[in-house]
């Protein structure tokens, strides 16, 4: 009984936090952005996706996609109200088109499905689907995945043996 009441005081509350609308007010990469909630700014890190980074080729262009799609506007969080290490709330984006932004970057080739931190496997339909058309970063023969990137450059900013010696 404590279970069905304690069910029927959260729906509304489930259902008004999915329809509340927040306003996009900056674009930090392609797969992160900050939106204003409750007045306060609140970064939001797109799940099931992973953007090239912005040093890396067509990361400023993900970064414009998704700023052209939804800097400035009002949308609505798909989410479990989960945060990832870096306390960036993890979510999906629904335009007010009620297009899904993070699946707009992957149909559009300005992301990968990151399967390492998805289940959700339409967004593997929608890579192919890039990939096949050479959308985006698939014109690149060979692109590297962002987080191999990222390996690559943690490797390569390890100091060794000898950059230690001319630094002495």
């Amino acid at each position: 009984m404590i279970y069905k009441t304690f069910l029927l005081f959260l729906f509304p509350i489930i259902i008004f936090s999915q329809n509340k609308s927040y306003k996009v007010i900056g674009i930090k990469d392609g797969d992160t952005v900050e939106i204003l909630m409750d007045g306060k700014p609140q970064t939001v890190r797109l799940s099931n996706i992973d953007c090239p980074e912005k040093k890396q080729p067509f990361g400023n262009n993900a970064k414009q996609f998704a700023s052209d799609l939804c800097f400035g506007k009002k949308v609505k969080l798909s989410t479990g109200w989960k945060k990832d290490r870096n306390k960036r709330l993890l979510a999906e984006i629904i335009l007010s088109n009620g297009k899904n932004l993070n699946k707009e970057l992957v149909k559009n080739g300005f992301a990968w499905h990151y399967k390492k931190y998805s289940k959700d496997n339409s967004y593997d339909d929608l890579e192919k689907y890039a990939r096949k058309l050479k959308l985006g970063l698939w014109t690149d023969k060979s692109p590297t995945a962002p987080w191999e990137w990222r390996k690559s450059r943690k490797k390569s900013s390890k100091p060794t043996l000898s950059t230690i010696a001319k630094s002495k």
